[in-house]
This record gives structure tokens, C-alpha cells and sequence, in this order.
């Protein structure tokens, strides 16, 4: 992360587009007409820095090796090594796969470059250690870590080290996982091909097993995390799941099965409401803003 954490871990991640428009004489000019309306510079392309994991050799010195290992183990086993502020049976690696190494796979990889950043659901510029706090309350439902404390020092020095050589700022080949254009998801099919396909790891109930962590229920994300809404899901899904044959659903396979976990209970997060405080809210998010209602539009914030 500061140049993120969690999955579920200056703490984790998508555009590019190229735009040029020439205008010239209108056909009811004459042909003698020297009237010519000059042409709009190209946008330049955003620059992408490439994907690369640092090697451990790059470190100098041993104290800062220490604290980088011990962050990689806290994002690796956040559930057993934190129990005091993780509810949810989930890891940061739960969702930043191989601890954030993984390329296209919610990597942690550059992501300390990438802050501070101006984040749309909080409404401000938040640090790196904020963006880590957003995922032990919500993806972990848990509780924020002392900002100035070992642990969050150590995820901090293992995020920095990962980030090492990378430019301020910049997005990154690889970043967050590839989109999906959105579709209708329904959730009796969902609920089929998570018969079919997901309940070997993640249970029949949904509540996990020792392979992979509850989707649903008590011991789950809570709603204010960004894995609860449909559009972050089924990109999940279709790129990752399931871990042993990844990418063999459809993106309608995807949003199906997102649309279905989705649907199912999970625990509450508090203040919520106060999400995406200057408007904005995603249409897929499953809960009421203040901000969306005082606009006169639909209470998520969908048009």
C-alpha cells in the first residue's frame, strides 16, 4: 500500500484511454474559404509503471527486514495473529491472494506509492494506515489497529518494501483485478453453479471450511466491505474463483453467483450511512447514504 492492506492483510487492486478529435472546415463553406478550425492536441495515454516483486535481497539491513517479514506473516494470518481485531474468520490474504504478490489478483504490490489518495466513500484524502483500518472494520469486521502501533508499522514496512522503485502516484500494470462490464445477475442460477462449483471450499451453508473462508453469516465480511457489492464481486469471481480452476465461470456465471452471495445475510457496519459523504455511491452498493437520499436520488445512489 503507502506508494494498500488487507483481502481479506504508503496498503492493494483499474484505466486508460486514448482521445483525439480534428475539426476542419464545415461543408457549407465556400471552397475559397482559408477558415480553419485547428485541431485538438491528443490526450496522452496514462502511463502504467510495470508489475515487479522486490526481492528480499534488496533490503539492507536486518531491523527492516524483521518488520517486513513479520507484516507479510500479519497480512498472511491476520485472523490468528490479531484475534483481538479480527471478527470475521477471513485474512487480508483471503482476498489479496499469495499475500498481495499476485498480479490481476487484488495485489498489494505498489500500492504504498498510491498514497495519500482521495477515496470517493470516505470523502477525504486518507493515509495508507486509514485504507488498512477500512479493511480490519469492514472485510475483517473488526476493529481499527492503533495507528501508531507495532502491527501496523510492520503491514506498513511490508506494503513500503513492496512498493519499492515504484513512482508516486502511478497506477500499475496488474492493479486490483480486470473489469467486467456489468450485467443482470439471478440468483436462482447463482445459487446453482455455487452448488455446482463453490461449496467444496466454501461450504454448502457458505460458511467456509479449512480451505476457504465464509462468503456469508456471522463470521463473514460485513456490508460495508467492497466484496458485499455485486460489480466488485463477480470481478473477483471471474478472475479468481474457484482457486483451483480459476476462470473457467462466464461473466454471467460471475454476476450470477455474485448476485447470490450477496443476497445472503451478513453482519451490519456501523455509520455506513455516512459512506460516499459528497454523493457518488456506487449503484451496486446495498445500503442507504445520507448523502444519496439528500440528493432526491435512490437511496444507494444509483440513477
Amino acid at each position: 500500500m503507502r506508494g494498500v492492506m488487507v483481502s481479506c492483510c504508503r496498503n492493494a487492486v483499474l484505466l486508460v484511454g486514448i482521445c483525439a478529435a480534428v475539426s476542419g472546415c464545415s461543408k457549407e463553406q465556400s471552397a475559397s474559404s482559408d477558415t480553419v478550425v485547428a485541431a485538438k492536441p491528443a490526450a496522452a495515454p496514462k502511463t502504467r509503471a510495470p508489475f515487479r516483486v522486490p526481492q528480499e535481497s534488496e533490503i539492507k539491513d536486518s531491523v527492516t527486514l524483521a518488520s517486513v517479514r513479520r507484516g507479510r506473516a500479519l497480512i498472511h494470518s491476520t485472523k490468528d495473529s490479531l484475534p483481538q481485531h479480527v471478527r470475521a474468520s477471513i485474512n487480508c490474504s483471503s482476498c489479496h491472494i499469495n499475500d498481495g504478490l499476485e498480479k490481476d489478483a487484488m495485489p498489494l504490490v505498489g500500492s504504498y506509492a498510491r498514497f495519500p489518495q482521495f477515496r470517493g466513500r470516505s470523502g477525504k484524502v486518507d493515509l495508507l494506515e486509514d485504507r488498512i483500518n477500512d479493511c480490519f472494520q469492514r472485510s475483517m469486521n473488526g476493529n481499527a489497529l492503533a495507528v501508531n502501533g507495532r502491527d501496523m508499522h510492520d503491514i506498513v514496512s511490508y506494503l513500503a518494501f513492496l512498493s519499492t522503485g515504484f513512482p508516486v502516484g502511478v497506477e500499475m500494470e496488474g492493479q486490483g483485478v480486470p473489469s467486467l462490464d456489468p450485467m443482470k445477475g439471478d440468483t436462482a442460477r447463482g445459487r446453482a453453479v455455487f452448488a455446482s462449483t463453490c461449496i467444496a471450499c466454501h461450504g454448502a451453508d457458505g460458511h467456509g471450511t479449512a480451505a476457504a473462508p465464509p462468503l456469508w453469516g456471522d463470521e463473514s465480511y460485513n456490508i460495508g466491505a467492497g466484496m458485499a457489492r455485486v460489480n466488485s464481486a463477480a470481478r473477483f469471481i471471474h478472475k479468481l474463483m474457484p482457486r483451483d480452476r480459476p476462470g473457467i465461470l462466464t461473466p454471467q456465471q460471475a454476476f450470477d453467483v455474485a448476485t447470490y452471495v450477496t443476497s445472503q445475510p451478513r453482519p451490519d457496519f456501523k455509520g455506513k450511512e455516512n459512506d460516499w459523504p459528497r454523493g457518488g455511491a456506487p449503484p451496486d452498493v446495498a445500503y442507504s447514504t445520507r448523502a444519496a437520499k439528500a440528493a432526491g436520488g435512490s437511496p444507494t445512489g444509483a440513477k
